[in-house]
């Protein structure tokens, strides 16, 4: 469990430094996520891009875990 916060805490950390980088990459803005915009109201879903990441992170575990 202490591996496992720390390597959280190195990754966000490592995020964080990396974000002027990371907010150009199209996550967020891709095909089959819900943006919808009406008078007054915005709301944006990123379905797609949530299932990305998901799979992404299921990979990186699995290999720490092998």
């Amino acid at each position: 469990m202490q591996r496992l916060l720390i390597l959280t805490g190195a990754l966000i950390l490592a995020a964080g430094l990396a974000w002027p980088w990371l907010k150009r990459l199209p996550f967020g803005r891709l095909p089959g996520d819900i943006h919808v915009v009406r008078d007054g109201f915005s709301f944006h879903f990123p379905i797609v891009t949530c299932i990305v990441i998901s799979i992404i992170v299921t990979l990186i575990l699995w290999i720490f875990r092998r």
